[in-house]
């Protein structure tokens, strides 16, 4: 199984097929150094954060909805999905608002 990490270095290095740009062009494109990308890509850094990934969307012409909207998290997404709405399921359930 895919791990969620990988999951989105292979979302990144996939907008810049897609755009059919190098991904040291798409971080030019977002506003970013090649080496925050590259370092994350790589396994150097473990993690990305927000602000970084929310500019590779930017720079891709995309949200960051539209990035996570990608078979590559439907596993993350249909199992946070089940957790949330298991966890959740009286939160908002008040004054015949569903929020889940």
């Amino acid at each position: 199984m895919i791990t969620l990490t990988n999951a989105v270095k292979q979302r990144i290095i996939n907008l810049a097929d897609m755009q059919n740009i190098t991904v040291h062009k798409l971080a030019l494109n977002s506003g970013i150094s090649y080496s925050t990308i590259s370092s994350f890509i790589n396994g150097k850094c473990d993690s990305i954060t927000l602000t970084t990934l929310l500019h590779v969307c930017e720079g891709s012409g995309i949200g960051l909805k539209e990035f996570f909207d990608d078979p590559l998290f439907d596993t993350f997404n249909k199992k946070y999905k089940k957790k949330f709405r298991r966890k959740n399921k009286n939160a908002c359930n008040y004054a015949s608002f569903k929020c889940y």
